[in-house]
């Protein structure tokens, strides 16, 4: 894959938000939503502090791209995460309309955009997101892993 410039930037600001997510002992994942070259969200994961098992990095993000665009449809938005996201995960950005997902890491045992599962293409949703994956994927696998080596 050829990766854009805008790519690349809008990935190393989702990185940005992984890193400090670990800073603060959650797990490091980090994610971005662009419209028209400017970031409408962003968010990490806030599971264990906010003691709530749906705010992951995209959920976080979406609700903030939402809340900035005074709508719940993300039409036209571009997701960068540094994860590959889970199935809940998935079903938002289907819900949400957003039209390209860019991951990091690959996940195979929860990852629901072609790794486990392949939500995003699925004949039986009307909604389909093209998906772009391993951007970043050493560096954005290397936080996760330090993570939960840390833990162990």
């Amino acid at each position: 894959m050829n990766w854009s410039d805008q790519d690349i930037k809008y990935m190393g600001t989702a990185l940005e938000q992984a890193e400090y997510a670990a800073l603060v002992d959650e797990v490091p994942v980090g994610a971005v939503i662009v419209s028209n070259g400017e970031v409408i969200g962003r968010g990490f994961n806030r599971s264990i502090q906010d003691s709530d098992p749906t705010a992951h990095a995209e959920i976080v993000a979406m609700r903030a791209a939402g809340s900035s665009q005074r709508n719940y449809r993300l039409i036209d938005t571009t997701l960068y995460v540094t994860l590959e996201p889970c199935a809940m995960c998935v079903g938002a950005i289907l819900h949400a309309r957003i039209t390209r997902l860019v991951f990091g890491a690959y996940d195979p045992k929860a990852g629901a955009a072609g790794s486990a599962l392949d939500l995003c293409s699925d004949p039986r949703f009307n909604h389909k997101v093209e998906v772009d994956g391993g951007l970043f994927a050493d560096q954005c696998g290397d936080l996760l892993k330090a993570f939960f080596q840390s833990r162990r």
